[in-house]
């Protein structure tokens, strides 16, 4: 069957780097989530501290010999070690040689007496990133740890954009046949060249992101980071601290100050999805942004400039938010200037076809199996299917179909029960798009043991959207 691909290179790998720089940058955003090992044979000096970084929400893991320090590292990665010099076995000389001879660049901090500072200057020498000297005053010690996790975390994000620039960001292809998809990738094409603002609309699943990078790779900024936000995922004060950044004193935990992540990715592209779930006050903000590349870092006074291109998904009618008072309409003005649709996967059946044979190709490569194809009856039931959750959700039915499949095809035995029932196939008991959207989300939240975190992940949508889901479905 012949069908049209863009071939945007390795996805797999691209898309790992990015996944894991985007973790890492949120990691950042939310500052209580580092995490840090403490070595200390003081059970008082341990208590203390153990409690002092659970309280600012650090991850802490304890241990009162050296031994048991350096097993711990084996099989778990911590941003930050707080190390003393005196300890029952090995003394803390010799396990940062051992940190630093397995290859480890994570920072380490001297508890020293006061009166051994010679021996602080040699663990200097070796590697230790700083040390602070019995007694400390809390602050001193938290402002350390801190500033060593903040310094370790851009050390790595700066390691993995000098590799995604390497990669030249290569994405997985675009599988298409509809005329309709064609239309879509054309104008792409079209408008990536330019610096204007792209609104893609579509339901989730779509490939709004996908369409994004498309953007990106073929514009002139493709050697530059594209760097993607979920609007919906993050809250608006640390979103706008981390986005726009802080200067040092400007709020409590501002020991130091912050570029923020628009300076980061300057010349880049940044994709903002779900423009909708951004808070109504801060869209002031995001006018400013978007329409003179102006921001303002929080606790300052000057207006700072980025070299950005925007590019804007939502998977609502921004028209109707604007008329419900959700939206700005200025906002909504500024970001229409091109826009591209994203047609459901309903509108457009005849790339059902390819897409299956593309996945089954994908995941038997990664399953390590023989599968050369679907069986005429079973490709029937996909194509009569409404694929609530579009090509996503068709992913995902492959990826589980493979997984199952005992012969070379795929047959109906590996399609799920409830694909191959009356709603679907007879036309005179077809069950309505929101019937069949609210079956689904109520059929995954349940397969998924009624974790809503986990429930909202599979289904790609925020937990404040999956509650409201479970509300109108009385779950």
């Amino acid at each position: 069957m012949f069908y049209k691909k863009i071939i945007l290179g390795n996805f797999d790998q691209g898309y790992c780097v990015i996944l894991s720089l985007t973790k890492n940058i949120i990691r950042f955003i939310f500052v209580n989530m580092f995490k840090i090992l403490i070595i200390d044979d003081e059970e008082g000096m341990l208590h203390f501290l153990k409690r002092l970084f659970e309280f600012k929400n650090y991850s802490v893991f304890t241990f009162t010999n050296g031994y048991d320090g350096l097993n711990f590292l084996e099989n778990n990665e911590v941003d930050a070690i707080i190390l003393d010099v005196k300890l029952p076995d090995l003394d803390g000389l010799e396990v940062l040689k051992s940190i630093k001879q397995r290859g480890l660049k994570t920072p380490v901090i001297i508890i020293t007496a006061y009166g051994d500072i010679d021996s602080a200057v040699e663990f200097m020498k070796i590697g230790a990133y700083d040390y602070v000297t019995k007694p400390f005053p809390k602050e001193k010690i938290l402002e350390v740890v801190k500033n060593a996790c903040e310094k370790y975390l851009l050390e790595k994000e700066n390691k993995s954009l000098k590799h995604i620039i390497k990669l030249n960001f290569s994405f997985q292809d675009i599988i298409y046949k509809s005329k309709i998809m064609e239309s879509v990738i054309n104008l792409a094409k079209n408008v990536a060249p330019s610096d204007s603002t792209v609104l893609i609309s579509g339901e989730s699943g779509t490939g709004k992101e996908l369409i994004a990078r498309l953007i990106h790779n073929f514009s002139n900024r493709k050697n530059k980071i594209f760097f993607p936000i979920n609007c919906a995922s993050i809250t608006d004060t640390l979103f706008e601290s981390q986005l726009f950044g802080y200067v040092k004193g400007s709020f409590t935990g501002a020991y130091t100050s912050n570029k923020g992540i628009l300076k980061e990715i300057n010349g880049g592209t940044l994709f903002l999805d779900e423009i909708s779930e951004i808070p109504i006050n801060m869209q002031a903000k995001f006018l400013r942004l978007i329409q003179y590349k102006e921001f303002i870092p929080i606790g300052s006074n000057k207006i700072e400039s980025t070299d950005l291109r925007f590019i804007i998904a939502t998977n609502k009618n921004l028209e109707e938010e604007v008329k419900k008072g959700n939206f700005r309409e200025d906002l909504f003005y500024r970001i229409n200037v091109i826009t591209i649709n994203l047609p459901p996967l309903r509108e457009r059946k005849e790339d059902i076809e390819p897409l299956v044979e593309f996945f089954i190709s994908k995941y038997s490569k990664k399953f390590n199996k023989k599968i050369n194809g679907i069986d005429e009856d079973a490709l029937k039931i996909l194509k009569r299917y409404s694929w609530p959750g579009n090509v996503r959700e068709l992913e995902n039915l492959i990826e589980r179909a493979v997984i199952l499949a005992k012969n070379s095809i795929i047959t109906l035995n590996e399609l799920p029960k409830d694909l191959l029932g009356n709603s679907f196939e007879n036309s005179d008991n077809i069950l309505s798009l929101d019937e069949v959207v609210k079956h689904y989300i109520k059929k995954v939240y349940i397969l998924c043991g009624k974790n809503k975190l986990k429930t909202a992940e599979i289904l790609k949508i925020s937990r404040k959207t999956l509650d409201r889901k479970l509300k109108d479905l009385n779950v």
